[in-house]
């Protein structure tokens, strides 16, 4: 099973401080769609963990969060894409559930789900707490320039987890994927 798993906010869609609240704030950035679709053209599973405290603060409701997650789907699927789960965490921070990131609550769910081998599995974010929670799940960290990406970069370089490889976006991302995807294929060997 080759699976990578995306963060949401900031990695596939626009960010707002405000929260994005509806299927018409939701907003993909330049390449993301694209960069799902060679993904999958690749042969990786991709699966999306993604905070959705708004929820939890009453900023907009689960029903909000489904139609921005079919307009999600319907866009990378005209891309020629597929994402093949959507995991989300209603909670605050008060609430001190296992699910919310930088805890590893969805990771190890969606490993487990799709039967991956963390050490096999990326995790694209742009969050330290997206990191944080696949280094704890035993997973590869990627840190996109997208969303708070630059920010964490230059505030919190130091807390990376090791070996976090850093983008411009989801799409450069994919990029690189799919070279090292060609090169295994190109050296006889599935890509690990």
């Amino acid at each position: 099973m080759k699976l990578i798993i995306l963060d949401r906010d900031g990695v596939i869609n626009q960010d707002r401080d405000d929260f994005v609240k509806s299927a018409d704030e939701w907003i993909p950035i330049e390449g993301s769609m694209d960069a799902i679709a060679f993904l999958t053209q690749a042969g990786y599973t991709v699966a999306v963990a993604t905070n959705q405290s708004g929820i939890g603060r009453k900023y907009f409701t689960v029903q909000d969060l489904t139609e921005m997650h079919a307009k999600m789907h319907r866009l990378v699927r005209q891309a020629g894409g597929e994402i093949d789960g959507i995991w989300f965490c209603p909670h605050t921070a008060a609430d001190n559930c296992d699910c919310r990131k930088p805890k590893p609550g969805m990771i190890y769910d969606i490993l487990e789900r799709f039967k991956a081998n963390p050490a096999k599995t990326w995790l694209v974010g742009d969050s330290l707490r997206d990191l944080q929670a696949m280094h704890e799940a035993g997973g590869k960290t990627a840190l996109v320039m997208t969303g708070k990406g630059k920010k964490t970069l230059s505030q919190q370089e130091k807390e990376l987890p090791e070996n976090t490889q850093i983008f411009d976006s989801l799409l450069a991302f994919s990029q690189y994927i799919m070279q090292e995807t060609a090169q295994d294929r190109a050296d006889g060997q599935e890509n690990p």
